[in-house]
């Protein structure tokens, strides 16, 4: 038996990198998607990957995070096609990465807060009503730019932490209702860090001696297992808490 058989779990950002990870993970153990994005095609071609590997059912929805009106859309056309809901994954973010602080506009404060911090927000307070009929929950994607401030990451890390911070308190206003909310700090392989290491590979090298592990996250056997943990039963006495995925770069007590 699956774990996730028969679920329904939304992933922002579905369609690449970690979120596609995540979603392989969770259609392998038999959870229906939603994957939202900025690109119908790219989320098309994940839902055609899915469906035909893992026999699950994928609907593909095109959504700005920023947009609370497009997130009103996504969980109605979620419901509308499944009937429930029973986790939310808030995974998208986009910023001004490798920006000093000083050199940061209003406009580029903006990009990163309402990307993630507001996207997760619309998730979550839209989502809730199904998330207590199901006993779901929900699982925030935070960073270590903001656990360890990370340079050039300002509002990357000021948004990451908001979502840390709302996330402890929904895990304990929502916690009688039943639902759970967690959140994962991720250091993984993805398409543009791969780009990165071709281009760079003594800077690469060189960041690899400071992971323990020795290597990068694998976004469906190290961050999306994980995830599918967080989401099953085996894990219904887990909320509040902010998990670091990070091969024991992120060491702290």
């Amino acid at each position: 038996m699956k774990r996730l058989e028969g679920n329904v779990t939304i992933i922002t950002g579905g369609g690449k990198g970690i979120g596609f990870g995540l979603a392989t993970a969770f259609a392998r153990e038999g959870s229906n998607l939603v994957i939202t994005g900025r690109t119908l095609s790219r989320l098309e071609n994940a839902q055609k990957k899915l469906e035909e590997e893992y026999g699950v059912q994928v609907l593909p929805i095109v959504a700005d995070g920023a947009d609370e009106e497009a997130i009103k859309g996504v969980i109605s056309k979620t419901v509308e096609r499944f009937g429930k809901i029973n986790t939310v994954i808030n995974n998208a973010q986009v910023s001004k990465s490798g920006v000093p602080l000083i050199e940061h506009s209003k406009e580029d404060f903006d990009l990163a807060i309402f990307s993630g911090l507001y996207a997760a927000f619309f998730y979550m307070r839209e989502s809730f009503p199904y998330l207590k009929e199901s006993k779901g929950s929900v699982i925030n994607f935070a960073s270590g730019a903001g656990l360890f401030g990370k340079l050039g990451q300002s509002s990357y890390a000021a948004a990451k932490e908001g979502i840390r911070g709302m996330s402890r308190v929904a895990a304990a206003e929502w916690g009688p209702d039943g639902v759970r909310v967690n959140v994962v700090c991720p250091l993984a392989m993805t398409e543009s860090l791969q780009e990165w290491k071709e281009n760079y590979p003594e800077l690469f090298a060189k960041t690899i001696q400071g992971i323990p592990l020795g290597r990068f996250a694998d976004p469906t056997e190290d961050i999306g297992r994980v995830c599918v943990f967080l989401a099953s039963e085996d894990a219904h006495y887990v909320t509040g808490e902010t998990i670091t995925l990070q091969g024991g770069s992120g060491l702290r007590p």
